[in-house]
């Protein structure tokens, strides 16, 4: 078992920044693939990003490619999400979520075991 908490958001101004963090205890946070998603209002959560156990991998949704990276401190037991060139549908609630099963990094939120509360971006024009 392992509990997740996201920081980091916030409200800011198209075409700036955010770094989100994602703090995680209570497991051997090395043995889990990571991943961030978002949910905006009415619509399904999404996939951002994830990032495999060492680190050595990682893997974007297609229309975020270059404008968000994932990054992991396993010594720190912490998840990241650095967030450049923010537009306003960029606007949700992002969520820090762990996979212990498989190796693969994958995209269905129905495959991560685990989820943090969530933490509120938004991106005004």
């Amino acid at each position: 078992q392992v509990q997740l908490v996201e920081s980091g958001g916030g409200l800011v101004q198209a075409g700036g920044s955010l770094r989100l963090s994602c703090a995680a205890s209570g497991g051997t946070f090395n043995i889990y693939t990571m991943g961030w998603f978002r949910q905006a209002p009415g619509k399904e959560r999404e996939f951002v990003a994830g990032i495999s156990r060492s680190g050595g991998s990682t893997y974007y949704a297609d229309s975020l490619k270059g404008r968000f990276t994932i990054s992991r401190d396993n010594a720190k037991n912490a998840v990241y999400l650095q967030m450049n060139s923010l537009k306003p549908e960029d606007t949700a609630v992002y969520y820090c979520a762990a996979r212990s099963s498989g190796v693969a990094i994958v995209t269905d939120t129905l495959r991560y075991d685990y989820w943090g509360q969530g933490t509120q971006v938004t991106v005004s024009s």
